[in-house]
C-alpha cells in the first residue's frame, strides 16, 4: 500500500513539472519570443552558463515585457529554457 502511494505521489509530481513546462513555452512563445530568436539561446555563444544565471537573466528581461510574471510563471518559463535549450544543472526540486 506504501508503495503504491509513493508511486501516486511521484507520478502527480511529473504531471505537474510537465504542466510547469507546457506552460511555460506558452509563457515564454507569448511573450518573449517576439524578440527573442534561437540564435539568442545558442548553447556555445550563449552568457548564460549556470541554472543561476539563467534565472538571473530571465527575471532582467522579464522587466523588458509588458506584463509582470507571477514567480511561479517565470519559475515555469526558466524551466521550460532549462529543458529546451540550456540543459544546465538545475535544482529539480524546487517544485512539488
Amino acid at each position: 500500500m506504501r508503495a503504491a502511494s509513493a508511486l501516486l505521489l511521484l507520478l502527480g509530481a511529473g504531471v505537474a513539472q510537465a504542466q510547469g513546462i507546457d506552460r511555460g513555452r506558452l509563457l515564454y512563445e507569448t511573450h518573449c519570443a517576439s524578440c527573442h530568436t534561437e540564435r539568442l539561446h545558442d548553447r556555445e555563444k550563449s552568457r548564460v552558463q549556470s541554472y543561476g544565471q539563467l534565472r538571473a537573466e530571465v527575471g532582467r528581461r522579464a522587466g523588458m515585457t509588458n506584463r509582470v510574471f507571477a514567480p511561479d510563471e517565470l519559475d515555469d518559463i526558466i524551466e521550460f529554457l532549462d529543458r529546451s535549450h540550456y540543459r544546465l544543472d538545475a535544482p529539480r526540486d524546487k517544485k512539488p
